[in-house]
């Protein structure tokens, strides 16, 4: 194969695109495409640039969905390289955003720029959803070009996210699901006063710590085939006014639910709050979906990518629904297939982020050999 996806890949992972800013990259991104017969569309919502381009306009639609922006860097200093000057040491390729995930969207034209030259008369259409807000709060990115395409009825069928799936070595994981995250803001209130007059004060952690006991012990469910357990973890606490002589009038905790298909949102929220009621506390609570859970059974989308692994690495890959949230949270309620394949998560958010330089052509490879699983006549 020839270096164009490396090419590529350096040229987006040299722009500082720290989220929620694209400095540009998505009309590089844009230029390449149009010269394919892709029509470009950039949705702009508050700092967020969104960029929508198809080719075709028939059924299936295979999307190839991203983001160009990162996160920020940390402490330069201890980077070994200029985060944005992407080097390459010891066939690795140090950049920030260069496993999570130019190195994908890079890869995903270079595909398509290999599969349209030879298939021009392929079936169905291509599509590409970047967004520059996925690092960021989420809230004007993937979600509003999905509520755009809804609105005009224009549907995804197959939605293939290049978010960082490998484990060690590209293609060994893929993700065909993703759990569900509910997050909540609770304060109980209590009643301050002297330490040393307990009986005139009414102190809120204490009054509040056998219901987080409680939560933090209840078995939610016992997951099922593609999910583990569901699981709760309180991850901030926060009460008094710094005295130690006083006992505080509140407390706030936060706390975070990743939960499977076994569960709903609203079934949580319920259970949550029948055990603080239960313990009669005082409380306000402000509950925080990031996300639903979602799972791609095995079909046609699952089966083009064990097909294209298989062929272009040799290896049998395994599905996950581990890990974090990515947008596919917001393709997948559609009706989407979703599925996230790209390269090795082991650095990705980290000091001297990398990718394995020999693996950017792996996975383009394997980009258009989906491609040409799905869209070619006699695999319609």
């Amino acid at each position: 194969m020839s270096s164009e996806s490396f090419e590529l890949a350096v040229e987006l992972l040299s722009i500082d695109s720290v989220t929620p800013d694209d400095k540009g990259c998505q009309k590089i991104i844009c230029q390449r495409l149009k010269k394919l017969g892709f029509e470009c569309e950039f949705l702009q919502f508050g700092e967020v640039t969104n960029l929508w381009a198809r080719k075709g306009n028939t059924s299936p639609v295979l999307a190839f969905a991203g983001h160009t922006d990162v996160v920020p860097t940390g402490p330069l200093e201890k980077w070994n390289s200029d985060p944005f000057i992407p080097e390459v040491r010891d066939d690795y390729l140090y950049a920030r955003g260069a496993a999570d995930m130019k190195s994908s969207i890079a890869c995903m034209v270079t595909a398509c720029e290999r599969f349209i030259k030879e298939h021009p008369g392929h079936v169905g259409s291509i599509a590409f959803l970047i967004t520059s807000d996925e690092e960021g709060p989420s809230v004007d990115g993937t979600v509003k070009v999905i509520e755009v395409l809804e609105s005009r009825g224009e549907k995804i069928d197959w939605a293939l996210v290049g978010e960082p799936s490998s484990s060690k070595t590209v293609g060994d994981v893929v993700k065909n699901g993703r759990r569900g995250s509910l997050g909540a803001d609770l304060t109980v209130h209590g009643v301050q006063g002297h330490v040393a007059y307990p009986h005139l004060a009414d102190n809120p952690i204490h009054m509040v710590a056998p219901a987080m006991a409680e939560l933090s012990t209840t078995e939610w469910d016992q997951g099922n085939e593609f999910f583990p357990p569901t699981t709760f973890q309180v991850s901030n606490i926060h009460s008094g006014t710094g005295a130690t002589n006083v006992i505080p009038g509140d407390v706030k905790i936060h706390f975070n639910l990743r939960f499977s298909t076994c569960l709903t949102a609203e079934s949580i929220k319920q259970s949550v709050e029948a055990v603080l009621q239960k313990h009669d506390l005082n409380f306000e609570i402000e509950w925080k979906l990031s996300g639903q859970p979602f799972l791609t059974q095995e079909g046609a989308l699952v089966e083009a990518a064990q097909t294209a692994i298989r062929q272009v690495t040799g290896m049998e890959t395994e599905l996950s629904t581990g890990g974090g949230t990515s947008d596919g949270r917001f393709i997948a309620p559609t009706g989407a297939q979703v599925l996230e394949l790209g390269p090795v998560n082991a650095s990705i958010h980290q000091i001297n982020e990398h990718i394995k330089v020999s693996e950017i052509d792996t996975l383009s490879q394997i980009y258009e050999t989906m491609l040409q699983q799905l869209l070619l006549p006699s695999s319609a």
